[in-house]
Formats: structure tokens, C-alpha cells, sequence
């Protein structure tokens, strides 16, 4: 059954005072191909990487709720649901902080707060996945970018770095053997606003 609401991927977005900060923290994320697992608002000090199921429609100018509260700038790494499913990742379970004491402990690691209607972070739409980090690679993701011209930005520092390492690998070898080492730009990439 297909609906608007529903995705069948998982984003990992990231954090930042402007969206400058947010697309260098995405850089590292791309160089050490690796996303870190924190306890940031996670009850028991869980470390999990976290996501949101929520379509890439509906978050253009980032993940934010109805009352426009924005801790997340739109820029992401996103994954299939099912391999974050098969990775062992599961959706939070909302509840009232008492109820944590009842969930076995291989599920406390998946309990947010929920008191309504002041406690409410239902609409970040969480996905976790119980682990310090998750390693992953050009072809089981897609980069999340606001716009065209962070997009662009990308494949010219991408360009520049395989340029810089050309230039220091022709110190030691053969600039035609040097070119060789050089990598094309094999990341996917979804731009929010197109």
C-alpha cells in the first residue's frame, strides 16, 4: 500500500548552528564514511545512530515540527528501510517515562518520553539502530542536500581533493600512474529543492 506519509527509507540528518557547520559535519560523515552513534536525549545512556522515517517531501527546510523548533539542518545520509531493519534498527517506542522500568532491557534502548501535550517528539518520526556507529558506503546510500549549489559544491571540493592527491602522488610516481589513483564522485545525491 503506497501513502504520501510513509517512506520506505531512513535519514540520518545532521546538526548545526548554520547550515555552513551542518554541511561540513556531512563532509566528515562522507570522508570516514561512517555515521556516530551518541546518547543525546536517550534514556539508560543507550548509544544509538539515529533517524527519521519521515519523507524527504516533507522536510525541505530541515526536520522540524509543527511550532517551526528546527534541531536539524537538511543535510543527510539516507538509507533503505529494510537494510536498517536487517541492521537491527527498529522505531521508538513512545511512552510515559514510568513505563520505561517495563520494557525488557533489549528494548529500553528504543524509549522516548512521551507526555503529551508537552512532552511530544512524536513528530521526528525516530528510528534507532542499538550501536556505536554504523559504517557505510556510496552504494547503499543517498546524500540529502537543501540545494543544488551545496550539491555542486560536493563534486567541486570532491574534484579538488582528487586534483590535490594527483598533484602529491605525482611526487613519488609517474603523474599517468598518479591519475590512476584518483577517484571519480560516486555518491547519489537528493537535492530538497530542485
Amino acid at each position: 500500500m503506497s501513502r504520501p506519509d510513509l517512506s520506505p527509507h531512513l535519514v540520518h540528518f545532521t546538526r548545526g548552528e548554520t547550515d555552513e557547520e551542518a554541511f561540513q559535519t556531512l563532509r566528515k560523515m562522507i570522508a570516514e564514511r561512517r555515521l556516530n552513534g551518541n546518547t543525546n536525549f536517550i534514556k539508560g545512556q543507550h548509544r544509538c545512530v539515529c533517524f527519521t522515517e519521515a519523507p524527504l517531501w516533507s522536510v525541505e527546510n530541515g526536520l522540524a515540527n509543527p511550532s517551526a523548533y528546527q534541531r536539524y539542518k537538511p543535510f543527510g545520509v539516507m538509507f533503505d528501510k529494510t537494510h536498517i531493519y536487517t541492521l537491527g534498527g527498529r522505531p521508538v517506542i513512545y511512552q510515559a517515562d514510568e513505563e520505561y522500568a517495563l520494557l525488557p532491557d533489549s528494548h529500553k534502548w528504543r524509549h522516548v518520553k512521551y507526555e503529551p501535550p508537552v512532552i511530544d517528539w512524536t513528530w521526528e518520526r525516530e528510528w534507532r539502530l542499538h550501536r556505536d556507529y554504523l559504517d557505510f558506503t556510496p552504494t547503499e546510500t543517498v546524500l540529502v542536500i537543501p540545494t543544488r549549489d551545496y550539491a555542486n559544491r560536493l563534486y567541486g571540493e570532491h574534484e579538488v581533493e582528487q586534483y590535490m592527491q594527483v598533484l602529491q602522488y605525482s611526487q613519488i610516481m609517474d603523474k599517468l600512474l598518479a591519475i590512476q589513483h584518483s577517484e571519480s564522485f560516486s555518491w547519489r545525491i537528493a537535492v530538497l529543492q530542485e
